[in-house]
């Protein structure tokens, strides 16, 4: 029967698609982790990776092998979990969180919970929704801040709060001095979008009844994963961009007053959560975020609730 040891160093390959890459990160010599994968295969009877190939392929009785191997290994996480579940609030946390809020909501709640629970060690990355999602069925990630719903059957989806767009307007746009605009005044050739693969980017474009053809500048394609890129493009530049609230807290006054505009009716708003695989233990630590992140929010966004605002559903 493989070790647990063993079976680590083989997710670690998987992951990795390079031995030596895989030896790093398991903290081991490559001739040593070479070693017990080799032992491994000789007590299964069939080879798990093809070394010839560059990256490294797993074999097809290989991907079954690490099916199961990734189930024993997170097994076993959740028995060591057990014994940190007392009255502490304790442990290690890998939070991901999108792009377009880490900037804005990270700021607002890490240190005041870094103080209140000095025991969880939060280990904080942004990645794409997407990713996010596959990171949590690997087990790689405990938990993402990200926006929902993502109508997934394998993920808890824990409320947050709402936040409302608004759009960003260049002082030389035709609509500049109105102070409210209506969604369909919006034409897709003026706007800067984020690149694909971003959900704010999917939002505004259902938002705005866009083509993903529209470009501002015809000759030029521009893909940012930075909302702060299309701000200083919208000030600096003609066209528009939407902004959710919390990324129009940090704007001087001067911009507040001539470039941010509002929606005329009901304004476009996403709903924020925090996102957790079922099969999950660390409950104290995602009650503890929840909370402190609930009450480090700005109180216009605390007090929005489902009835007072139109979610828009992008259809993850």
């Amino acid at each position: 029967m493989p070790t647990l040891t063993q079976l680590e160093y083989i997710l670690a390959v998987e992951k990795y698609k390079h031995f030596g890459k895989a030896a790093k990160a398991c903290h081991v010599s490559q001739p040593s982790l070479s070693v017990q994968i080799q032992k491994v295969e000789e007590l299964l009877g069939y080879i798990l990776f093809d070394r010839s190939k560059k990256p490294i392929l797993t074999t097809d009785l290989g991907q079954k092998f690490i099916v199961q191997s990734r189930l024993i290994i997170n097994e076993h996480k959740k028995l060591l979990d057990l014994n940190v579940q007392g009255g502490v609030v304790t442990g290690k946390f890998n939070l991901g969180v999108i792009p377009t809020l880490s900037p804005y909501v990270v700021p607002l709640f890490v240190e005041s919970f870094s103080k209140k629970y000095p025991d969880v060690f939060l280990n904080v990355v942004e990645h794409k929704t997407d990713d996010i999602i596959r990171l949590l069925s690997l087990d790689e990630l405990d938990g993402g801040i990200l926006v929902t719903p993502l109508k997934e059957d394998q993920i808890i989806e824990r409320h947050l709060f709402y936040e409302p767009f608004h759009i960003y307007m260049s002082q030389c746009h035709a609509l500049s001095q109105r102070t409210t605009i209506k969604e369909s005044e919006l034409k897709g050739e003026d706007i800067w979008l984020l690149s694909e693969g971003h959900c704010f980017r999917d939002q505004a474009i259902k938002i705005c009844s866009l083509h993903e053809g529209n470009r501002l500048l015809k000759n030029i394609n521009f893909e940012s994963g930075s909302l702060e890129t299309l701000k200083n493009l919208v000030k600096k530049g003609c066209g528009y961009t939407l902004l959710p609230y919390l990324a129009t807290l940090d704007l001087n006054q001067e911009d507040r007053s001539q470039m941010l505009k509002s929606f005329s009716g009901t304004t476009p708003t996403r709903e924020v959560s925090l996102v957790h695989s079922r099969s999950f233990l660390k409950e104290k630590i995602i009650d503890a975020l929840v909370e402190e992140i609930i009450l480090k929010i700005p109180e216009e966004v605390k007090s929005l609730h489902s009835g007072s605002v139109e979610v828009i559903d992008i259809g993850h």
